[in-house]
């Protein structure tokens, strides 16, 4: 019975358009099934997918099969358009996001340094991987930017826990303000940039400087990327 139940499960995330959690996939039977007894069948499935081309892993919103990242190579051949660029700009403020929410943008533009301009959240927004989750108790009441479930699904991470530790990043996010200067930007970019290159199939803009300064936000503005 558990093989018949385990290929099952292999099949609907096979055909799956979109992660299957748990409980959706106690759904597949008709007798009672724990979701322990699920559980325990994608790891058995995990293991099995260990030596081929497409792998079975855990994200935020459950489970689903992917190719390996050796195997993006191949597969970029089936699909030549190219893929979104994004500049340093946006891959700092992104970074900024991560490991900083929540942040209103008054903040990004105080660690960064320089002003966010409107181009840059909307891109974040469109790709779906920011949003506002509420906003600040002071004065205007500002908006606070997170991450979503989509940004983590995108980089196939589980929680915000599983991104990767900065030193000099803080661990409460309160703390937003007061850590402003410790906090090393360069390192959450590059980071970021190198998660977000691997998982979802970007590129970024190399600019000509990467000193933070006023003028190197002229990549904010696709127009002038060409």
């Amino acid at each position: 019975m558990d093989d018949h139940n385990k290929r099952v499960i292999e099949t609907a995330l096979l055909c799956a358009q979109e992660p299957l959690s748990p409980a959706d996939l106690t759904r597949l039977f008709v007798e009672e099934i724990s979701t322990t007894e699920i559980k325990a069948l994608l790891d058995a499935i995990q293991a099995e997918w260990q030596d081929k081309g497409m792998e079975l892993v855990h994200i935020a919103t459950g489970w689903r099969f992917q190719s390996r990242l050796s195997m993006r190579e191949y597969l970029d051949r089936l699909t030549p358009e190219k893929p979104p660029k994004y500049s340093r700009a946006v891959m700092e403020t992104l970074a900024i996001i991560a490991y900083r929410q929540p942040v209103t943008r008054g903040e990004i533009e105080e660690i960064r340094g320089v002003a966010v301009s409107s181009n840059v959240m909307k891109q974040l927004e469109d790709r779906g991987w920011v949003e506002v989750i509420g906003h600040k108790e002071t004065i205007g009441r500002p908006g606070l930017y997170a991450t979503t479930k989509q940004f983590l699904d995108d980089l196939s991470l589980t929680n915000l826990q599983s991104l990767p530790m900065l030193e000099d990043v803080a661990p409460a996010a309160e703390d937003v303000g007061q850590a402003v200067i410790q906090f090393d930007v360069d390192t959450a970019t590059e980071t970021i940039t190198e998660i977000v290159t691997e998982e979802a199939t970007i590129e970024t803009v190399e600019e000509i400087t990467i000193e933070i300064t006023e003028e190197s936000d002229a990549s904010d503005n696709p127009d002038e990327q060409k």
